[in-house]
């Protein structure tokens, strides 16, 4: 196998051998684990496209699980491992461009999936042998029963060779012989046996058809029937059984006898159980892990009418730290303490403690009263972590983030619960942690959206859907226009056009701010430049002026992206502004300040945006590389009164005086009336913007206003 190093197929194949490495051992393969990791590597590539198909493929994700049991993995330790494999690497491998949160609740469904998958094909197997054994029992009921008629010899050499355990009673339920392999089955005596009756081998977990069977048996209206059956043995255990119990006639076809095969199945039955508890349990906690947890949140969700659920998701808060900074080890053992705390706090009918993978957890409460039983629940789970867990010799404090949501049945899927309670818990984490939320719906949507326009926002820009509008900017003094403050609009396919509020703040968390700045400081310049060509100088030089975001000043390219992106356009330097927020400068030291000097050494203009409304040190501004000061719009609300808020027009009056006094020009936002204008001249501001000129919109309404000035 070959692929292109750190590529698709190169960490498709890194996951197989990962896989074949940890299963191998318990298989009954009679492959080397090279052959092994070829047999497992269509699999591994059919999960990752699962993961990443639109829809999810339940019945797909079980075929899987069931190429399992064909490919001699029926140990259960297998499928424990495979599980354990899915789950820590699928996504790290096969999902690293995709949003991780829905990326991960696939992978567990698709744990979940194969995990019914690989047990139903057992079953069948289990089955299919099953029938061959009672086909084999059945010809032995025909051996023996021509035994009986025949010739005694041959059938005591039948009757005592047998594999399986047989025994033969009367009408009555008189057991009358026994066979070797019946007598090692129950560990008991010939004549214990043969002195009990069929009737006294009921057993509290016998299915309600089993005595109705009997009876039409030995009334003869039955041949024969076929069971799974339960008996008590001497020593306290259970054996379990394949029995069938088949009626003997008479050379005149009168009912005689009944004889019973039984299979010894205890040794599958505990397998099955094992296998059952180990892909529904953590490992390391032994609590219920998410495969369990959904069946039971799933199974509360159907519960019809009337019916209630709570459900408390737990995040700890900072486990991360604790893990590095001890050990895995002691993170794990810290986990285990967590767990048995979390599992003493939901013991009531209806209660459950699951562990979802990392430091997830979750608890479930079921019933009428969920209302009130969710917040005693959560209440117990806080007070759990209050006291410290010592791990090695250190006292832990151990702190988590509580999410809640609680409702009634039949209205939510079970993913649509988990996902409104893990938003609950980030908020509850957000707001600092060490606390407990209660989902709200309103929230939950506006977290949806903001989840939705974060993963959509890296595609949107290679899509296209960024455009941007311009808002002129207005001389005061003669009302000519300016220049332009660039904005930029996504036109979202579901949402329509989104304004920056909506959009900025997520590109900066994700980091996309830096390209998409740099498109929009290189689509303005280019505008910039089509304008002066327009206008052919006779409207005086048209500057653009383009928002820095925070991120951005820090970003290293920033000076040599802004000079390339200007000599390859043939713009001056003069033609660009950069607005960068008060906010941003607060505190701001020489290192973060470089870039911006450079920039205004080379004739590039630096605005101080929203000026007034942070909390700067007026002394700073001389040592800020800016020429021009924004004002922010507050300070012009005041003036849509008439007469004008004195003190406001003091304020303005006064930042216009010490702005001019250290050469620095002066421009407001918001202005909407004739008569803010006016003041704003009055008072020495030198341009303006607002919908008094124009409301922000494409390229071409600048230009119409711009050939106005200049046709004076």
């Amino acid at each position: 196998m070959s692929a292109e190093p750190d590529g698709p197929e190169d960490r498709l194949i890194r996951l197989t051998t990962i896989w074949s490495r940890a299963v191998y051992p318990v298989t009954s393969t009679s492959l080397t684990r090279a052959e092994f990791a070829e047999e497992l590597l269509p699999l591994a590539r059919r999960l990752s496209e699962l993961l990443r198909a639109r829809n999810f493929d339940a019945d797909a994700a079980k075929a899987v699980g069931a190429a399992l049991v064909d490919a001699h993995c029926t140990d259960p330790e297998a499928l424990a491992r495979t599980l354990d494999c899915v789950d820590a690497y699928l996504v790290l491998y096969c999902g690293e461009d995709g949003p991780q949160d829905e990326l991960r609740l696939r992978s567990s469904r698709l744990q979940h999936a194969m995990a019914a998958g690989y047990a139903q094909a057992l079953r069948e197997r289990t089955r299919a042998e099953q029938e061959a054994i009672a086909q084999a029992a059945l010809r032995a009921q025909g051996v023996v029963a021509q035994a009986l008629h025949a010739s005694e010899a041959r059938f005591r050499a039948v009757f005592e060779g047998a594999a399986i355990g047989i025994g033969i009673a009367d009408l009555r339920g008189n057991v009358l012989q026994v066979n070797e392999a019946l007598l090692r089955m129950f560990g008991l005596s010939e004549q214990t046996l043969r002195g009990r009756r069929v009737q006294d081998w009921a057993h509290p977990e016998d299915a309600p058809q089993i005595r109705r069977l009997y009876e039409e048996l030995v009334r003869g209206e039955r041949e024969h029937y076929h069971v799974e059956k339960a008996f008590n043995r001497p020593d306290g255990t259970v054996l379990w059984t394949n029995l069938t119990v088949s009626l003997l006639r008479d050379a005149d076809g009168s009912p005689q006898y009944q004889l019973a095969l039984m299979e010894d199945t205890t040794e599958r039955r505990l397998l099955n159980l094992r296998l059952r508890y180990e892909a529904t349990h953590d490992a390391l906690t032994g609590l219920p892990n998410r495969t369990l947890f959904f069946e039971r949140l799933e199974k509360a969700l159907n519960a019809g009418e009337g019916q209630r659920f709570g459900l408390c998701y737990l995040d700890l808060d900072g486990f991360k730290t604790i893990n590095d900074s001890l050990g895995h080890a002691a993170g794990d053992r810290l986990l285990v303490e967590v767990a048995d705390r979390l599992q003493s706090c939901a013991t009531a009918p209806g209660e459950m403690v699951a562990r979802l993978g990392g430091d997830e957890f979750v608890a479930l409460t079921t019933g009428p009263g969920t209302e009130r039983g969710v917040d005693e629940l959560a209440e117990r789970i806080m007070n759990a972590l209050v006291t410290p867990i010592s791990i090695d010799g250190r006292d832990l404090l151990v702190r988590g983030s509580l999410g809640i949501v609680e409702g009634p049945a039949g209205e939510r899927t079970a993913a649509e619960v988990l996902r409104s309670a893990d938003i609950t818990m980030y908020r509850a984490k957000s707001a600092g942690g060490n606390r407990a939320e209660l989902a709200d719906p309103e929230a939950d949507a506006r977290a949806i959206t903001r989840h939705g326009l974060t993963t959509a926002l890296p595609t949107a820009l290679e899509r296209g859907e960024f455009f941007i509008e311009y808002q002129p900017l207005v001389h005061l003094g003669d009302g000519s226009v300016r220049g332009a403050e660039a904005l930029v609009r996504w036109l979202h396919p579901q949402h329509g056009v989104l304004g920056p509020d909506r959009f900025i703040p997520l590109a900066e968390h994700t980091g996309l701010i830096v390209p998409l700045g740099r498109w929009v400081l290189e689509e303005s310049i280019r505008q910039a430049r089509a304008w002066r060509e327009r206008h052919g100088g006779q409207a005086g030089p048209l500057r653009i002026n383009v928002n820095l975001s925070p991120c951005q000043l820090g970003h290293p390219g920033l000076v040599q992206d802004t000079v390339d992106i200007l000599e390859r356009a043939g713009v001056a330097p003069d033609a660009l502004c950069l607005e960068v927020t008060e906010s941003a400068l607060i505190g701001a030291d020489d290192d973060l300040l470089k870039p911006l000097r450079r920039l205004a050494e080379m004739g590039v203009d630096i605005a101080l945006d929203d000026f007034g409304t942070g909390y700067s040190n007026l002394a700073n501004l001389r040592r800020l590389p800016v020429s021009i000061l924004k004002l922010d719009r507050s300070f012009t609300q005041g003036m849509q009164r008439f007469p004008a808020d004195p003190v406001d027009l003091k304020i303005v009056e006064g930042i216009v005086s010490l702005a001019h006094s250290l050469d620095l020009a002066v421009t407001v936002e918001g202005v909407e009336t004739g008569a803010q204008a006016e003041q704003l001249r009055i008072l020495g501001c030198d341009t303006a913007q607002g919908w008094y000129y124009a409301r922000p919109g494409p390229p071409e309404r600048l230009h119409d206003l711009t050939l106005v000035d200049a046709a004076g």
